[in-house]
């Protein structure tokens, strides 16, 4: 459900409607209370606007005005992004960090990755043992805390309509996600990216 957009003339006939009755209040376009009452309409409606822009801005997934208290409030920017991230991916990060929790599956990187708008896969490694496959990577004991995450060289990051002004039309670049995975990963693993 959308919130309701108002017009100064709804907000006219509203406070038309809550007038009294009679001669001395006058409901004509020419009259001097019309008048008045058309000079206040235009503020009632700019402040609706802004409540209803308040409502999408509230949400990581649509603010634009709040980024920077939501990224104050979840100890972002950092230098992941680099020197001038673009809007999109500022967002991104903000709701990746806002809505994982934590976890240690495959299942759960991949949908971190997928959240900062990266499509990965994930190779797990096992250390060297007996029955195993031959020709399949050979390993000692600290391979069972290894894993890789494989990626695309570049994920290109799309401008979006009604982004601000003054930011890249397209952005390449993978920092945020070896960022953020880095600091997500259980620490007594290994993370390895590969890249094709």
């Amino acid at each position: 459900m959308t919130a309701p957009v108002f017009s100064a003339a709804d907000f006219v006939s509203a406070m038309q409607a809550l007038l009294p009755r009679g001669r001395a209040w006058p409901r004509d376009a020419g009259e001097v209370l019309t008048q008045t009452l058309n000079g206040f309409a235009p503020t009632f409606a700019r402040s609706a606007a802004r409540a209803n822009a308040l409502l999408s801005d509230a949400f990581p997934a649509g603010t634009f005005e709040l980024l920077p208290q939501w990224e104050e409030s979840l100890g972002l920017p950092d230098p992941c992004a680099g020197q001038a991230p673009t809007t999109d991916t500022r967002r991104a990060q903000v709701v990746a960090r806002f809505t994982h929790d934590g976890g240690q599956s495959v299942a759960y990187f991949i949908d971190l990755a997928a959240a900062l708008g990266y499509t990965i896969t994930i190779t797990q490694f096992a250390p060297s043992q007996f029955g195993r496959v031959f020709g399949s990577p050979f390993g000692g004991t600290p391979w069972a805390h290894a894993w890789q995450v494989n990626a695309a060289e570049f994920e290109p990051s799309q401008m979006t309509f009604g982004q601000a002004f003054g930011g890249p039309f397209a952005f390449w670049s993978n920092a945020v996600l070896e960022c953020e995975l880095r600091a997500a990963a259980p620490a007594h693993t290994t993370l390895l990216f590969s890249y094709s």
